[in-house]
């Protein structure tokens, strides 16, 4: 496979659609009832077909109706953090937290008082 960050955009479209499109010929599916189950045109899933995916919402519902919603796990999971990066964590945001000048308050306090 060729290395994603290497493609353009345009490609990386291209690549998706001929994908899709492959899933549905081997789940013997035609556009239009592809179409119908997803709830999008005939229009749509021809052009995201051909690599014109114009709705993100139009993708998930056929990455949905062709059972491979998946392939969008990664972007969608939440980061697990490990009991020592959430306490390094927290360390590094106690240490960049605003200190109070309590001393000079205490001073402005009882120049203030003595008006």
């Amino acid at each position: 496979m060729d290395n994603i960050y290497m493609l353009t955009d345009s490609a990386i479209l291209a690549k998706i659609g001929e994908k899709l499109k492959a899933i549905r010929l081997k789940q013997n599916i035609t556009q239009q009832n592809l179409a119908e189950e997803a709830n999008v045109s005939l229009s749509t899933v021809k052009k995201i077909e051909k690599g014109e995916i114009g709705s993100f919402d139009s993708l998930i519902r056929l990455l949905r109706t062709l059972g491979k919603l998946d392939a969008l796990q990664l972007l969608v999971e939440e980061e697990q953090m490990s009991p020592s990066e959430y306490y390094n964590m927290v360390q590094r945001s106690k240490a960049n937290q605003r200190k109070r000048a309590i001393g000079r308050i205490n001073n402005v306090q009882k120049t203030v008082s003595e008006w």
